[in-house]
């Protein structure tokens, strides 16, 4: 393991860097309703007047009272946004005119609406005033929602569903694979047929099959595509372990009356971990493409729970109208964070090759 350690901390620079990224994919992830400017639950904040507008647009907002709007602590807005305590209604000029509060309301390009409201109706959200100006640095997607709040959100989902799919492919693939490899005999062939029958089927259908068992949702995306994922991991596992089931330090164990569990978990597996670790982050990434195509074509994460993935679906329309980067945007998102999981990869398997 020490040596394990000493090989990743001379990861290529383009390897480090990539780890940097996904180190930035996280933090970004965990506080993603702190640094969202649409804190709602999803992100999910509709305007539908401004839908569709470029990136840089700005637009000013007047806040109406939403009645019975509670507040939240912190640990629930860290983990689910809190919901908004006022109405934002969009407009272009505003004046105060007794205890009235006169607007026209943007409706569309050139086109607005008088409209005059009370000013105890009005939710003085900031330092007493009632007007609030918003920069979508992104632009709004065809439902007037935050592009940029979305794509910070949907960070969780890439990476979560990542987690998931790692974890479970490495209990099953190590599971599977270290059996088969020391034990041999039957019990190798019988892992190894099943491997080989998992292995003939196409990813995507498989996942497709197992989506529609457990049904369309959050979680069963995730397990959908962990259990999909495990083969690679078995296979190079078996492999490794069949080359050291015989060694002269698992012999020693085997005299000394260990266990076969403690041979295997103490001494075997961690001087295969280098290997596993190498296409781990190669399911990582496997594991975010299957989600957004999952999600692009229905089956996966359901709105309104935002996804790259989804995202795309949503709002590829635009790439040939006059607005382009609602789609193109999540679509640079999933390549950026597939690309620095795969370079992370590469450097941990050039860094664990001894030969180099």
């Amino acid at each position: 393991m020490e040596g394990t350690k000493r090989q990743i901390t001379r990861l290529p620079r383009a390897a480090m860097a990539s780890l940097l990224v996904i180190a930035l994919a996280f933090g970004v992830a965990a506080f993603a309703y702190f640094l969202a400017p649409d804190h709602s639950p999803f992100a999910n904040r509709m305007v539908v007047e401004i839908g569709g507008k470029p990136p840089g647009y700005t637009q000013q907002f007047l806040l109406l009272k939403r009645p019975a709007a509670g507040r939240t602590d912190f640990l629930q807005r860290l983990w689910s946004g809190a919901p908004d305590t006022c109405i934002y209604v969009p407009i272009t000029r505003w004046s105060i005119a007794g205890d009235s509060l006169h607007v026209d309301k943007y409706i569309d390009d050139g086109l607005t609406e008088p409209q005059a409201y009370a000013l105890q109706s009005i939710d003085p959200y900031r330092n007493g005033r009632y007007l609030y100006t918003q920069r979508f640095y992104l632009g709004t997607d065809r439902f007037g929602r935050d592009v940029l709040s979305r794509l910070i959100i949907g960070t969780r989902v890439s990476l979560s569903v990542g987690l998931v799919a790692v974890a479970l492919s490495l209990t099953i693939g190590i599971f599977l694979g270290a059996l088969g490899g020391y034990y041999g005999g039957k019990t190798d062939d019988v892992i190894v047929w099943f491997m080989n029958i998992v292995w003939s089927i196409p990813t995507l259908l498989l996942v497709f099959a197992i989506t529609f068992a457990l049904g369309k949702g959050f979680w069963q995306v995730f397990v959908a595509v962990g259990l999909t994922l495990w083969v690679n991991v078995a296979r190079t596992l078996r492999g490794q372990v069949l080359a050291l089931r015989h060694i002269e330090y698992v012999e020693a164990g085997r005299a000394l009356g260990f266990s076969d569990a403690r041979i295997i978990t103490r001494h075997i597996l961690p001087n295969v971990i280098g290997p596993v670790l190498v296409i781990s982050a190669a399911n990582f990434a496997s594991a975010i493409v299957i989600e957004a195509g999952l999600s692009f074509l229905g089956v996966g994460v359901q709105p309104p729970q935002p996804s790259w993935g989804l995202m795309i679906k949503e709002n590829y329309s635009f790439i040939i109208t006059h607005n382009p980067s609602l789609a193109i945007v999540p679509g640079v998102a999933i390549m950026v964070l597939v690309l620095a999981f795969n370079l992370l990869g590469n450097g941990l398997r050039d860094a664990m090759d001894v030969r180099s």
